[in-house]
């Protein structure tokens, strides 16, 4: 197979495409033909060398994939050779044939081709375990979803809208405004222009949201906290911001009942992630089966270049999800 290797810790040009041997499924696993792989944030991490992948996965980056099953493992009864399917994997997507835990794997949505489904697994796994499941977020509330136009961002304003929230988001220009509009954001918030506390307030009548899902943390931390209502939840799923630490009123805490969570997703086993996959198959895929909410591609890209979609990734001028495939478009 042809797949990327990180070279060393570095810059986009440590990415280099080798050849490798193709992998092989164990008992309760897939080998998939790759269509496509996404490009995510983690990927950025370790290839600078601050995201190791977990004991005993694939060094090559890559978390989601799709494409057709070319062999099943000796134990999987759910999948069969040529189905289409997408998975999230712990590693490896970024080449031509990747191995996935059967548990992992989705059908390909019936409104999708199989390549864009690439562009579903890591969103929509994170969004739906961490703003549904841990963040409770239900039908008739209010949320704010920082960096709405980031795969994550645009996912989850599709998803929270089409379950019945009210969704605010931020975004750093008033064309990315626009986008998260478009996707259903009853308001956008420039961040570089407005202060997203304050336009939180009168937005909401001084009430606040009640969740905000973000991954700057730092300073944003306090921020939020002044931002979510009574009994608000604040979801913090990553550290863009560069700061592990953050200083938190715990008095605004206590009297307004506010609760801070987060989490990680790569680690999790494949039982707890089959278990979200099963909830997404329950409560997700119908309505992109009908075409109610769909991922949003930016830019796709030939495999080989995996080093210009992470330039164009750290740029921050992507609207949605960038994704490699095998063989570039004609």
């Amino acid at each position: 197979m042809i797949c990327i290797e990180i070279s060393r810790p570095g810059d986009p040009d440590v990415l280099v495409p080798v050849e490798r041997p193709d992998p092989a499924p164990g008992p309760d696993e897939v080998l998939i033909r790759v269509a496509a792989s996404g490009v995510n944030r983690p990927d950025i991490l370790q290839r600078r060398g601050l995201y190791a992948p977990p004991p005993g996965v694939s060094d090559i980056p890559g978390l989601e994939v799709s494409g057709t099953i070319a062999a099943v493992g000796s134990a999987v009864r759910q999948w069969h050779v040529d189905d289409a399917v997408c998975a999230l994997v712990a590693g490896g997507g970024y080449a031509t044939m990747c191995v996935a835990p059967a548990r992992q794997c989705l059908p390909v949505p019936a409104s999708l081709d199989v390549r864009l489904a690439a562009a579903i697994p890591e969103t929509f796994f994170t969004v739906w375990t961490n703003v549904f499941d841990q963040g409770r977020l239900r039908a008739g509330e209010t949320a704010l979803f920082h960096g709405g136009t980031s795969g994550i961002g645009t996912t989850a304003i599709q998803l929270a809208v089409a379950r019945g929230v009210t969704v605010l988001a931020t975004a750093g220009s008033d064309e990315k405004c626009r986008a998260c509009e478009q996707l259903g954001a009853t308001q956008a918030i420039n961040y570089r222009t407005a202060d997203f506390v304050e336009a939180v307030r009168e937005l909401t009548d001084g009430r606040g949201v009640d969740l905000i899902l973000d991954f700057i943390g730092g300073s944003y931390v306090g921020r939020n906290l002044a931002a979510l209502a009574t009994g608000g939840r604040l979801v913090q799923i990553g550290l863009m911001g560069g700061e592990p630490e953050a200083t938190v009123d715990f008095r605004r805490v206590l009297t307004r009942r506010l609760t801070i969570t987060g989490s990680t997703l790569r680690p999790r086993t494949v039982e707890e992630k089959g278990q979200i996959a099963s909830a997404l198959r329950t409560e997700v895929w119908p309505l992109l089966d009908r075409g109610v909410i769909a991922p949003v591609v930016y830019r796709v890209l030939p495999l080989t270049r995996a080093s210009d979609a992470h330039r164009l990734m750290e740029s921050s001028q992507h609207i949605g999800k960038i994704l490699l495939v095998p063989i570039p478009d004609p």
